[in-house]
């Protein structure tokens, strides 16, 4: 018989392969295990695992168990009992993970060299797994590695609910667990209102001007001018800068914690007017993206850090495709985008599958803000966005390697095609140069 699963862990299925004799569940739902344990031929004879104890006993030594019927050790260390199988080679146990995780994370900002020591950054919270695991990076990155005056950050938070057809006692409830989760990081952080995009000054449709002034100093001087004066201020006894007085939580409690009923029914108005599925999915990621752009700008913020994941890019990618964007997919899921001119957006958790992220927020307690989706009335395929994300995830079921093969093709992308080559060719929605020349095609 199999031993008993491990606390904490699910059985799967009542049979988990030909090898197995018995009908108790095994402990690992890996589908590419899965996949390659079906194509073993089946053994006759039963097959007992050796268990704690048994290799004293007679004929034992000699038994084959059943390869998912008894945990495996990590990779990393050798030594802890693996928690979890990123890939069907790579197991953890969670010390490994979580070092793992957060390196992954440190590599990112350093190879890329966008983000200095000291520097503020904005973060863009929608209180998703994968926004609300990049603020715990940002907190590990520092206060660990940076100490306190590294990576100053004032998260955004954008409540939704009005478009996800959520009562106003919803949404005061997703309001408030999205500020108790701010809260709890101690970084300042300003709510944004999707109401407030009815009020975007006309400017947002035109790219900022980058801006000019003397050359900075380089990635490795600023670092290494960060370090000494670090030294500097433990030498001295000095207390490390903490957050500026302009970067105090916004409103009061006298300030209403929801817009006006006038501007959500406007805004409503607007949603119900776009024809489709498809393009309420475009409107809502457009005004996301110029109120954090705004409020980047009005707070004196050149970057910006955006949660999106791997697979979240992967999926973007093929949308993208399907809608005719595909001069554009170097910007729209490249790690540094930079159409907006004056601020530069940032994707660091593009490396993090979804399954990574949703262990590591489980395995370290990072607190998420669950939303319902944008409200439709037909139940299949109500979206292309939709459609891809069910295409990607259910062949990623099958061939573990597909998320990964999508995003490792469109690194290779090119971003020129999306510049503009004068203000007139521009488009005044995503900022990018409008695809009208047919190249090679067209002139034929």
């Amino acid at each position: 018989m199999h031993p008993p699963a491990p606390p904490g862990t699910a059985p799967v299925s009542p049979r988990c392969c030909s090898r197995c004799p018995s009908s108790i569940p095994c402990v690992t739902s890996d589908p590419g295990i899965l996949r390659y344990l079906s194509l073993l031929p089946p053994v006759t004879s039963r097959v007992s695992p050796v268990l704690p104890g048994d290799r004293d006993r007679p004929g034992v030594a000699g038994d084959r168990p059943c390869p998912r019927s008894h945990p495996r050790t990590c990779m990393k260390c050798g030594q802890g009992t693996a928690a979890l199988v990123i890939r069907v080679g790579d197991p953890f146990c969670r010390g490994c993970f979580r070092e793992y995780f957060v390196h992954k994370f440190r590599a990112m900002l350093g190879k890329n060299r966008v983000i200095f020591p000291g520097e503020k950054v904005l973060l863009a919270v929608s209180g998703g797994p994968a926004s609300s695991a990049m603020v715990r990076q940002v907190q590990e990155v520092r206060f660990g590695a940076w100490g306190d005056s590294g990576a100053l950050a004032l998260p955004p938070c954008l409540p939704e609910g009005a478009v996800r057809r959520q009562s106003p006692e919803q949404r005061e409830q997703t309001l408030a667990q999205m500020e108790t989760l701010l809260q709890a990081t101690g970084f300042p952080y300003h709510v944004i209102h999707l109401e407030e995009a009815l009020q975007l000054p006309p400017s947002i449709l035109q790219p900022g001007l980058e801006r000019s002034g003397p050359s900075g100093p380089s990635y490795k001087e600023a670092v290494d001018s960060f370090i000494q004066q670090q030294r500097q201020d433990g030498d001295s006894g000095t207390s490390l800068p903490g957050h500026s007085t302009q970067d105090t939580p916004a409103g009061s409690p006298a300030t209403p914690r929801l817009p006006d009923a006038a501007q959500t029914q406007e805004l409503l108005r607007g949603f119900e007017a776009a024809g489709t599925a498809t393009a309420r999915e475009e409107l809502l990621q457009m005004l996301r993206t110029h109120l954090i752009v705004q409020t980047a700008r009005d707070r004196g913020y050149a970057k910006v850090m955006m949660g999106e994941s791997l697979t979240r890019v992967a999926i973007k990618l093929l949308t993208n495709l399907s809608l005719g964007r595909g001069a554009f997919l170097a910007v729209d899921t490249g790690f540094t985008d930079q159409r907006h001119g004056d601020v530069m957006v940032v994707r660091p958790m593009r490396d993090y599958t979804a399954k990574e992220i949703a262990f590591y927020n489980r395995f370290f307690s990072v607190p998420t803000v669950s939303v319902p989706p944008l409200f439709t009335k037909r139940r299949e395929k109500p979206s292309i966005h939709q459609l891809v994300e069910r295409f990607l995830l259910g062949l990623q079921e099958e061939f573990p390697s597909t998320i990964s093969t999508v995003y490792r093709t469109g690194e290779k992308l090119s971003p020129e095609p999306a510049k503009a080559s004068s203000e007139s060719q521009r488009c005044l929605l995503c900022l990018c140069g409008l695809d009208t020349d047919g190249g090679e095609w067209g002139r034929q």
